[in-house]
């Protein structure tokens, strides 16, 4: 197939994430076995504006504040007369709204939308702007065949508007040959528990290191690692201060996937406070290398996160809860090795080859429905 995919940044991207990952994943496995593949992103400072990243013809244009606009004209000057097999509107943050101007077979990729939760991010104008923009989704993607990461944005797609016998759900995977246990399992001789994404209000960090001051004077020895970046560092660490809790949360900032690996092989849990994902890919890294996930019950996270097998969910925004469930894992080993071995075996049912198979079904159906 010739497939073309819009998204607003590339794995290369210093600001990517799960989002990224979990196309590249799929893509380059699908560039791999003789689909030719090219990927129309967000160019940041420094970036080629023209790349190949592991197959995958890349594309950058415009930045992050524009590249919605800036997508839809280039493909209109550059590329609206390829003969596209399928093109893959990754509707991540900001719609690009292809079937206004795409005459193609198009797949819409949803990994979730942000909905009223952009407005503890940005400023009213910035989140009025892009909860306006996912209004109208409903009405442009009426006719368009999607997928959804989760059962949980399948669900808000529906809530929305969006037909259900339209939305198929094809879950993200795992590399297990680079997320597994440590040969033998150890852990810190500190009770530490380890927080892996980008630093932003919305990703509700700040119930962590509220519960973190909770259980400081009980555990002194307690260890919170903080490994990602983002422009809500400084706050945070402004938080920490304030809460006393500097010498417990250690703020690491962009770790290598060797440090990270370690940190998830050497916590009692991993920590996820969001108030929503689309899926949490970093829970079924960190269940693959046998380490529990504490995580909101979230959109999303309730998918990703078996509660009692895989981890345990706790209310989200409740810090004195979060605080409860990582006391009950230092003080409890049965817990800990129970859920640990439960992670282990969540995570198995998780694999890129399987999810980028089901999604290369998804793109035949899509092109032939509508060529």
């Amino acid at each position: 197939m010739r497939i073309l995919i819009i998204n607003w940044r590339d794995i290369r991207h210093p600001q990517a994430g799960g989002a990224e990952v979990h196309v590249h994943e799929i893509f380059q496995r699908l560039a791999a076995s003789g689909d030719h593949v090219t990927l129309l992103s967000s160019r940041a400072l420094g970036q080629k504006q023209h790349e190949v990243v592991d197959g995958i013809n890349t594309i950058r244009v415009g930045n992050w504040k524009n590249f919605n606009l800036v997508a839809a004209g280039y493909y209109l000057r550059r590329l609206r007369k390829i003969p596209w097999d399928i093109v893959v509107d990754d509707v991540n943050k900001i719609p690009f709204y292809t079937p206004l101007y795409v005459r193609r077979p198009i797949l819409m990729l949803v990994p979730h939308l942000f909905g009223t939760t952009v407005f503890s991010e940005v400023s009213f104008p910035q989140a009025a702007y892009v909860f306006l923009w996912e209004r109208a989704v409903p009405l442009v993607y009426a006719r368009t065949p999607v997928v959804a990461i989760s059962a949980s944005t399948k669900r808000d797609l529906v809530e929305r508007g969006l037909d259900s016998e339209r939305i198929t759900v094809v879950q993200c995977g795992i590399d297990h040959q680079v997320y597994r246990p440590a040969p033998l399992k150890h852990q810190s001789s500190s009770p530490a528990f380890v927080y892996l994404g980008r630093l932003k209000r919305y990703k509700n960090i700040d119930t962590l290191l509220e519960a973190t001051a909770i259980l400081k004077d009980r555990h002194p020895q307690l260890m919170v690692a903080v490994a990602g970046e983002g422009d809500d560092l400084e706050r945070l660490k402004k938080k920490a201060a304030t809460l006393a809790v500097h010498d417990q949360v250690r703020f690491l900032g962009r770790v290598s996937l060797e440090k990270k690996i370690n940190l998830l092989q050497d916590a009692y849990a991993m920590i996820v406070p969001s108030p929503k994902e689309g899926w949490g890919l970093t829970a079924i890294e960190a269940n693959a290398c046998g380490t529990p996930v504490l995580a909101s019950k979230s959109p999303g996270l309730v998918d990703s996160v078996k509660h009692g097998q895989s981890g345990l969910h706790v209310p989200h925004g409740d810090s004195a809860a979060l605080a409860e469930a990582m006391e009950k894992l230092m003080r409890d080993t049965k817990l800990r090795k129970h859920l640990s071995e439960g992670a282990l075996q969540w995570a198995d049912n998780f694999d890129w080859e399987k999810t980028a198979r089901l999604m290369r079904e998804q793109l035949d159906n899509a092109a032939g429905a509508t060529s």
